[in-house]
């Protein structure tokens, strides 16, 4: 039989360069977390370009329709994110497991995610249902409310695929094996844009369904992720071995107690981080339409160099979880400083390309040269330059969040969270740019001051927390009383 030599992934072919002037110990570190994060990153690029997509798509559909899918798409995601917040909690139970060589544990947090998820998408597509008096109650016009209905009328639907597809991600990535993600992410891409073009323009014989069909074309797309990394845990190894879809209409409440208890604050961090760009959006359309597309201009540029860092934190969160589980509290400490370092040096790099070329990118997403976009392109080009500062916040203290997700440690940066984003953040956001008369820049401002906040917060708390929680050791839940047991417990096998 032929040996098959296997080429490298493009995301790992940076290992063979050399590292100058770092111990040994660093530059193992340095180079498994970039290729864990490498997938990670264009995975995250990935789905945020399925919005990107949606958003140019609709965009020839008229003006009336994009406002309405703007405010569909926001409704739908806040909660979307604040299920996969607390759905992710299978992450740092997977690596803590994998590092205390727990192979039963593995297996059983999984299958607790996909029932988690199941739970979760329920309440939430009750919710999704019922929101179109809470939309009218709020003022918005009636276009974009009537809009937003049909939109989220469709979408609605793979909010359950959604949550499925986030915790069999986290199984994976917990596993170190994160690259299957990444390609079936970007076949999402392409099955968004078809889908797009066939339901919303009415192709090949199909119905025209507008703003419609962009929801039904994502609840297609939500299905499809799930249903290929489904058949893919289920069929290929090593996730084959831990028995994932086995058993799995058995419900484990020790292991859904332990899920719980470490998503439930990741889902409120995740949702209260998420209402503090939302509410910022509604305090920018109360100085204005100018204000607003500025900062949707400036917000976007943002978001997509903001997926860099995130994915960084995500493997943080598998590294640093693998350390705590094998009770090495260097190793964790390393993981978490690596992740935080990364994070950094690149918001460092996005920070002068913003300082530097700001109009370009307007350029972007405006035409620079039509005389009715100057007001916004000037002010775009301003929140850019606070922006710049922005990011180096932002990117430091979402990998600390991740650093400290992996030592299951949640409810303490939620609470960060709440008071740095919130009573921090908003608040000096709404007393300087609105109440104060300090405009679009002040707000920008308060958001640069409670995401600084939040980044030595939480850099503190990781570097407090470490020992403890490796010293403590990785724990299990007890199968009969819920009760941690120990990680150097010996672990029973997969047939058991």
């Amino acid at each position: 039989m032929a040996t098959v030599v296997e080429e490298p992934s493009p995301f790992l072919r940076f290992e063979a360069l050399p590292v100058p002037l770092l111990p040994d110990a660093l530059q193992t570190e340095l180079r498994a977390t970039l290729r864990l994060a490498g997938p990670v990153v264009a995975a995250q690029l990935a789905h945020i370009s399925m919005g990107f997509v949606d958003t140019v798509m609709v965009g020839r559909l008229g003006p009336e329709a994009l406002a309405g899918v703007a405010l569909g798409n926001t409704v739908f995601f806040f909660f979307a994110i604040m299920g996969m917040g607390m759905v992710r909690a299978v992450g740092p139970m997977v690596s803590q497991a994998v590092g205390a060589k727990e192979a039963r544990a593995v297996g059983r947090s999984v299958r607790q995610g996909l029932w988690m998820a199941t739970g979760l998408g329920l309440v939430i597509l009750l919710v999704l249902s019922n929101v179109e008096p809470v939309l009218r109650w709020t003022g918005q016009e009636p276009v974009a409310i009537d809009g937003a209905t049909r939109y989220l009328d469709a979408i609605r639907w793979g909010i359950l695929p959604f949550l499925g597809f986030a915790a069999l991600r986290s199984f994976v990535e917990g596993l170190s094996r994160p690259l299957p993600v990444t390609i079936i992410s970007f076949v999402g891409v392409a099955v968004n844009i078809g889908a797009n073009e066939l339901l919303m323009f009415g192709r090949w014989g199909l119905p025209a369904l507008g703003l419609a069909g962009t929801g039904w074309a994502s609840t297609l797309v939500f299905f499809v992720l799930f249903g290929a990394l489904a058949v893919f845990v289920h069929r290929t190894a090593p996730f084959a071995e831990h028995g994932v879809f086995a058993h799995i209409r058995e419900p484990d409440s020790a292991y859904l107690r332990e899920l719980v208890r470490i998503g439930a604050p990741m889902g409120a961090s995740r949702g209260i981080e998420s209402s503090l760009f939302m509410l910022t959006t509604v305090m920018m359309g109360v100085l204005g339409t100018t204000a607003l597309a500025a900062h949707q201009v400036a917000i976007q540029c943002a978001a997509f160099a903001f997926m860099v860092p995130l994915g960084i934190g995500m493997a943080g969160t598998v590294r640093v979880g693998q350390a705590a589980g094998a009770q090495d509290e260097a190793g964790a400490r390393r993981a978490g400083g690596v992740a935080m370092g990364l994070a950094t040096l690149f918001m460092v790099g996005t920070a002068v390309l913003f300082w530097t070329l700001p109009r370009p990118l307007v350029g972007l997403y405006l035409d620079l040269a039509a005389s009715e976009n100057a007001a916004v392109v000037s002010l775009a080009v301003q929140l850019l330059g606070v922006a710049a500062v922005f990011q180096l916040f932002d990117g430091l203290q979402v990998a600390a969040h991740g650093a400290l997700q992996g030592l299951k440690d949640t409810r303490v940066p939620m609470g960060i969270a709440m008071v740095t984003y919130w009573g921090i953040g908003l608040t000096t956001g709404y007393l300087w740019g609105v109440w104060g008369g300090g405009g679009p820049e002040a707000l920008w401002w308060g958001l640069v001051v409670g995401l600084a906040a939040a980044s030595v917060l939480l850099v503190l708390r990781f570097h407090r927390q470490v020992g403890r929680a490796v010293r403590e050791g990785a724990a299990v839940p007890d199968e009969q009383e819920g009760a941690p047991v120990p990680a150097s417990a010996p672990a029973p096998s997969l047939d058991e």
